[in-house]
């Protein structure tokens, strides 16, 4: 088993992509073993690169995204520029571009286009509401589409919707990109015929909103907002500690209320009580469930109260910070962190969550710097060196 090589050893993507979407999307094939060759804006390359400096001077999104990937700086413009990828994509595997609605086919880089002239290439188009509709052309961020999706009105506390703190409808898509792949070069495996992925970001995000989403179309009101806690189970939200933390607590049915009621609450006779014998009961008796919980946790640490509730089989968890999840023992006992190289230096990373068990570990390489690969990428596709330094010096590569 230990000589089995990675699943994507041999397949070689080209992308033509930036911000969050497609890089994701990308940087799991990459560490799944696939050669992906990232094609960037001479004047500045991906604008994620410029997001902030937090990772030793990186951007942390950047380096979340993209490591383990050759870059090419090119200008796609300039029909040098636009040749030059379409001769690296002549060789790959998978095409994939996330460039605003239309930019692509303008440049004859849409996937319909290049898989009429390659049946076997997978090429994939990702946008913000896809490739037709009112919305086709429409600028599509991730928290605007958070918004357009319904998650922003299903997510904060009842006075005030609050959108997720991580880009979700972005990573929606990436990972709807990444199995699209996927599942595209299994059917090439079969067929011999690769074809176009389509991938929105609506699309994704919408999906992810399965249960708000049939709860409401199908006759019930739409979930309530109610911050960490849940809208149709009690109790089971986040309750302070004695010693400043947040402990979360859920009771899934009435014999763990039971427990909750007997070990925790120390007041048995709550297990009967019509107002909180059931779930109904209890969710309509929020405010009073609740207070009982608080008073109970709140006379705890931390540690004690995560050691009771374990111990009474109620499921628990404690409200971590960035900090603390960096820290986490059960990610460090199960020897999850590794480090990648970039332009700033070794950095920590998680390793992907697809672990494949006696195979070799997932490729994380290094985080690339703008155009690190340019000339190389050149050489391969039968350029001189005169003709790559003349190329940069028309400022058609970086």
């Amino acid at each position: 088993m230990g000589t089995q090589p990675l699943p994507l050893d041999g397949i070689t993507v080209v992308a033509v992509e930036q911000a969050v979407s497609a890089p994701f999307a990308t940087r799991q094939l990459a560490d799944l073993g696939a050669r992906v060759i990232k094609v960037e804006r001479p004047d500045g390359g991906d604008f994620a690169r410029g997001y902030d400096t937090a990772a030793h001077g990186l951007a942390s999104h950047f380096v979340w995204c993209n490591r383990g990937k050759e870059s090419i700086a090119v200008d796609l413009k300039d029909p040098r520029g636009a040749r030059i990828v379409r001769d690296l994509i002549a060789g790959a595997d998978v095409f994939v571009q996330n460039l605003a609605q239309g930019a692509a086919a303008r440049l004859g880089l849409d996937a319909a286009a290049l898989c009429a002239g390659d049946p076997r290439l997978i090429a994939v188009d990702m946008s913000g509401y896809g490739s037709g509709g009112p919305y086709a052309h429409k600028r599509a961020y991730d928290m605007l589409v958070q918004c357009e999706a319904g998650l922003v009105s299903v997510t904060g506390t009842d006075e005030r919707p609050v959108k997720a703190g991580v880009p979700a409808a972005d990573i929606a898509a990436a990972m709807y990109a990444f199995s699209g792949v996927l599942a595209a070069l299994l059917r090439r495996g079969t067929t011999g015929v690769g074809g176009p992925v389509e991938i929105s970001m609506l699309d994704s995000l919408a999906e992810w909103m399965g249960h708000p989403l049939h709860h409401g179309m199908h006759g019930g009101e739409p979930p309530a907002r109610t911050g960490v806690a849940h809208a149709v189970i009690a109790p089971y939200d986040a309750y302070g500690t004695a010693d400043g933390a947040q402990v979360l607590l859920s009771v899934q049915n009435d014999r763990e209320w039971r427990r909750l009621a007997e070990r925790i609450l120390k007041r048995p006779e709550l297990a009967d009580d019509p107002r909180f014998a059931t779930n109904t009961a209890r969710t309509a008796h929020r405010e009073l469930t609740d207070a009982e919980v608080a008073r109970a946790i709140g006379g705890l640490g931390a540690e004690e109260a995560i050691g009771e509730l374990e111990a009474a089989g109620i499921a628990c968890a404690r409200l971590n910070t960035v900090r603390e999840v960096a820290g986490h023992p059960q990610l460090a006992a199960r020897d999850r962190w590794r480090e990648v190289d970039s332009p700033a230096g070794p950095l920590r990373a998680l390793l992907p969550p697809i672990t494949l068990p006696g195979g070799p570990e997932a490729r994380m390489g290094a985080v690339p710097a703008l155009g690190e690969h340019t000339d190389a990428l050149l050489n391969s596709l039968g350029m001189t060196d005169e003709e790559s330094a003349a190329l940069r010096r028309a400022g058609v590569v970086a």
